[in-house]
């Protein structure tokens, strides 16, 4: 039961809260008095109670909003949901490892191809292939950019290597051009057809690719002009150099002469080297024997072919030592000098023939020393003076 003496104890209580209450305001000339009593004051009381609780509800209403906005009011998730959600997130990391894992081999690739290419062209050891790279997708690229950073810096510094490699390179060619050229071949019979090349064009995707394909350039650059001078020094050893007796003089040298039977102008293909009957001989560069036979004037003939159009004879033999078709190394005993055929006494008569035509012999003989520095695998080991070998037939 409601206990109403309390309750009208209570209401006495708040009662005095809101007693008559007298209010004088003097303005400096007057003084006023007015009264407010104890209902009006409770009913303004009341009023603003009424108006504080509705504000306080429209706060809070704007503040579980703001929070259901925000997502801190969200409900509390399934298991199913927090499962599916954990692999989610181990489905990212996966990929991400794997993009990491794929950026990084690629480039490790790169790392191990360039350094190939350096190592050839420095030590001129070997053959490599262009080198072709697998393309890096942008997003795989920044996912993995902190881990692969030291690889990075790796081809930072292969590439400034590669450049010095090629103004390396590049003098050597220019040398082995001047050189070939001083000996009357066209450095142009040496050098190897252009690479096949296509495809469309498609820009790169962003700034790492761009600047991986201005790597490659460098590397590609280096490769054109190394495998030109690969090519070129392998076509200079093959010219006939070595000295084909030992002992080097000479009776009659390349050109228009006094035939030694008739007195009258001849011409003479090749350089008379007197020595005694059974002085070795020995081949000039390497090749495969085209002949070995008794051959009119000659007598027993000896003829060479290295290659790319270059030949040598060896005439007046006592002894042929080699057969047709057999390989043959510079510097191997191939017959023995004598006096056969067309000739006034013992000795060699020695010549060098490019497409067929005879040239004069006395230039190849004198870059014996370029042509043995050409076989040092160091970079730096051939001279690279463009000087002239000196014609003696004069």
């Amino acid at each position: 039961m409601i206990n109403f003496t309390s309750l009208r104890g209570a209401v006495a209580r708040f009662g005095q809260f809101f007693k008559t209450r007298d209010f004088i305001f003097h303005d400096g000339r007057d003084l006023r008095r007015f009264s407010i009593a104890g209902r009006t004051q409770a009913a303004l009381a009341a009023a603003f109670a009424v108006t504080l609780f509705f504000s306080a509800y429209g706060v809070a209403q704007a503040g579980a909003g703001a929070i259901a906005l925000t997502g801190l009011t969200e409900k509390p998730l399934s298991p199913e949901a927090k499962v599916a959600s954990m692999e989610a997130a181990v489905a990212d990391m996966q990929t991400k490892i794997q993009q990491i894992k794929y950026v990084a081999d690629v480039r490790a690739k790169r790392v191990e191809a360039r350094q190939a290419m350096l190592a050839a062209a420095l030590n001129n050891q070997g053959n490599v292939q262009p080198i072709a790279y697998e393309p890096i997708d942008a997003k795989a690229a920044a996912v993995a950019a902190d881990v692969v950073e030291p690889l990075a810096r790796v081809e930072r510094s292969q590439v400034n290597l590669a450049i010095k490699a090629r103004v390396a390179t590049e003098k050597r060619y220019i040398a082995a051009v001047a050189r070939a050229k001083a000996i009357g071949i066209d450095p142009a019979r040496f050098q190897p057809k252009p690479v096949a090349m296509g495809g469309p064009l498609i820009a790169a995707d962003s700034a790492e690719a761009a600047a991986d394909l201005a790597a490659d350039a460098q590397f590609r650059a280096l490769f054109q002009t190394w495998k030109k001078l690969d090519t070129l020094e392998d076509g200079l050893i093959s010219i006939p150099s070595v000295q084909p007796v030992t002992d080097m003089k000479f009776t009659s040298n390349f050109g228009i002469r006094s035939d030694p039977f008739r007195g009258t102008a001849a011409f003479h293909p090749g350089v008379d080297i007197p020595c005694a009957t059974g002085t070795a001989v020995y081949a000039t560069a390497d090749g495969v024997v085209d002949k070995a036979e008794r051959s009119g004037g000659y007598g027993n003939m000896v003829e060479i072919d290295h290659g790319r159009g270059i030949q040598t004879r060896f005439g007046h033999l006592s002894k042929i030592l080699v057969t047709a078709g057999q390989k043959v190394k510079r510097g191997q005993l191939i017959a023995l000098s004598g006096s056969t055929g067309r000739s006034t006494g013992p000795h060699l008569h020695y010549e060098v023939r490019i497409d067929g035509r005879a040239v004069n012999p006395m230039p190849f003989l004198t870059t014996a020393d370029y042509l043995t520095a050409l076989k040092n695998p160091q970079l730096n080991a051939v001279p690279v003076s463009t000087e002239a070998a000196s014609d003696s037939a004069d």
